[in-house]
């Protein structure tokens, strides 16, 4: 099973522009996420996909793997299933490029389920922790899932899923991190449909995924990712390195 990493990376960005060009001790945001990846050693290849010359020469000079966007995209999975349409992969996991603190363990287990998938019966796997703080829950930025007894996700929401017309009925409420694992073939199907009213509503894309029968296996962790959305989030992260 061959299994790559793609990291796509937008130069503008609608809260924080430029974010992954910004210093982080002495390396920028994105080729510290790009070392990170690598240095899990979990994948066969890394590559950074990206519109902006500025992150394709950054990512090139410090000798890693660039791609440039042909077409504009309205997602990260559009241009993700652009730049592998033509490469000889099983399975292709989604690194966001404003998260350099890669841990390893949560990839290890989204990489787990296809590989005891023998039947195939999943197309995506992706991550979810519990939160508790009401406000968190409540919290439109932090999106939340729910799931079968499987740990198949129902579906995704900005909203609170599920609501709590009685409070005691012992739900937990899961936040979606946004690393996905993609067999091939979902991707490709994903790059080929167009979006549907729930995807359009939300703003949300893996419920195109969901509204066209793909099936999504969460899996649970503790390690709650930190990403690079503000100047804040970047000072604090300054703070790490």
């Amino acid at each position: 099973m061959k299994i790559i990493a793609v990291i796509p990376a937008r130069y503008a960005s609608t809260r924080f522009p430029a974010k992954l060009m910004q210093d982080l001790g002495g390396k920028t945001v994105i080729l510290r996420t790009y070392e990170a990846a690598i240095a899990t050693q979990l994948f066969d290849d890394v590559f950074v996909v990206t519109d902006s010359d500025l992150i394709f020469n950054e990512i090139t000079l410090n000798g890693g793997k660039a791609i440039m966007s042909i077409k504009e995209h309205e997602s990260g999975s559009d241009r993700i299933a652009e730049a592998v349409q033509n490469m000889d992969v099983d399975v292709v996991i989604n690194v966001q490029g404003d998260e350099p603190f890669i841990n390893k363990e949560p990839l290890e287990k989204v990489i787990e389920v296809f590989k005891n998938d023998t039947d195939k019966k999943v197309d995506l796997a992706s991550l979810m922790f519990e939160i508790k703080d009401k406000t968190e829950i409540e919290n439109p930025n932090n999106v939340k899932v729910i799931v079968d007894q499987q740990d198949f996700a129902l579906y995704f929401s900005r909203s609170v899923i599920p609501y709590p017309r009685e409070e005691n009925a012992g739900v937990r409420y899961m936040k979606h991190i946004g690393i996905y694992a993609f067999r091939k073939e979902a991707l490709m199907d994903f790059y080929t449909l167009p979006m549907l009213s729930l995807e359009a509503s939300e703003k949300l894309e893996q419920l195109r995924y969901l509204e066209y029968g793909k099936r999504i296996r969460m899996v649970e962790t503790s390690h709650a990712s930190i990403g690079i959305d503000t100047p804040e989030d970047l000072e604090k992260a300054r703070k790490l390195v």
